[in-house]
């Protein structure tokens, strides 16, 4: 399990250029599958506009108490990429005013940055109908002073999404380093504990899945049935929902396709699961991404290759919502992952 981010390896793939090369070479340059755009356009879909904004998602800072086998964000303890108040001060303007109906917290572990209880605070006066923490569970345990999360959230009525690999040590355990599942579960205790993810509670607790290999994940509904069971019988824990998310080839999980060698593979497996009905429903159509210094992205995976939004407005001091609607989300090869199968999202499957 490595220990540090690509970063702070000075891994090549750290260089989100570098990235973008490879998912634009060998087997889509020399025509053995179709680059993305070709594939939208054989579905009439080319280029891919923005429906109404519904989800502001805001990434807080790349720190995080974990380095996970397949973070696409490339996070870690040494990553010191930090939101700052400043910046927050500008998100707060836009959240006060804007038409989205979510606003989405995510890192990182957003709970690491040091203004992060203050614009949680100043965040949900603005009213906000969903308002969501993704949380990676652990960070509950990594310190006394994230102790107290559970109440915290539950004080502002937050809505918390975990990241769960499986409800297995084992295979928790492989991809996100040795002893994150008896965490998890402490955590998802806690949570149980003041109201979180009980059957009828209002107090939202959602689970995220991604696969530990180089393959698409199943069925959501099924998976989370398997959840569910396996959580409540061994731990009596409970959760409302299950998100399966595909793992896109970016960063971190890129890095494990080329060492592994089953980047080929992988890149024919989504090409081959297209779906078109995912299009309609992709994050990219109905969500806006914030990064930490306020750049805009269309989506969070758009934001770790920095490929930024295709309009006048560029930056969250210039936000402008009409202008921003009005715009052709940017797209690579990448984005096979959010539309093979049932598609995929932040809020999981699509179809």
């Amino acid at each position: 399990m490595k220990t540090k981010s690509l970063k702070a390896r000075n891994n090549k793939l750290a260089d989100t250029q570098r990235q973008l090369d490879i998912l634009s070479n060998s087997i889509f340059a020399e025509g053995e599958l179709p680059f993305f755009k070709d594939k939208l356009a054989e579905s009439g879909l080319f280029p891919l506009r923005p429906k109404k904004l519904e989800i502001l998602q805001i990434n807080v800072g790349y720190m995080c108490n974990q380095v996970c086998e397949h973070c696409h964000v490339d996070a870690g303890p040494d990553r010191k990429e930090i939101m700052t108040r400043e910046t927050m001060e500008e998100c707060l303007k836009v959240i006060r005013t804007t038409g989205a109906h979510t606003l989405d917290l995510t890192g990182g572990a957003p709970e690491m940055n040091p203004n992060f209880r203050w614009f949680v605070e100043e965040a949900a006066k603005a009213g906000i109908q969903d308002f969501i923490v993704r949380s990676n569970l652990t960070i509950m345990r990594a310190n006394k002073k994230y102790h107290d999360l559970p109440e915290f959230f539950k004080k502002h009525n937050i809505h918390v999404v975990s990241s769960m690999p499986h409800y297995t040590r084992g295979k928790t355990d492989k991809q996100r380093g040795d002893g994150v599942f008896d965490k998890s579960i402490t955590a998802l205790k806690q949570l149980n504990s003041v109201g979180y993810g009980l059957p009828g509670s209002s107090l939202r607790l959602d689970l995220v899945y991604n696969p530990s290999g180089a393959f698409l994940p199943g069925d959501q509904a099924a998976l989370e049935l398997d959840f569910k069971k396996a959580l409540k019988e061994d731990f009596d824990i409970d959760f409302h929902d299950l998100f399966a998310i595909t793992n896109l080839p970016i960063s971190r999980f890129l890095d494990y396709l080329i060492a592994s060698e089953n980047y080929e593979e992988y890149m024919y497996s989504l090409v081959e699961a297209y779906n078109p009905a995912a299009v309609d429903n992709v994050m990219c159509t109905n969500t806006l991404s914030v990064s930490w210094d306020g750049w805009l992205y269309d989506c969070d995976f758009n934001q770790m290759l920095d490929l930024k939004v295709q309009s006048q407005v560029h930056h969250i001091k210039d936000y402008n919502e009409s202008l921003l609607n009005n715009r052709d989300i940017v797209i690579s090869q990448h984005c096979y992952g959010c539309t093979a199968g049932s598609g995929s999202s932040c809020q999981g499957s699509v179809t």
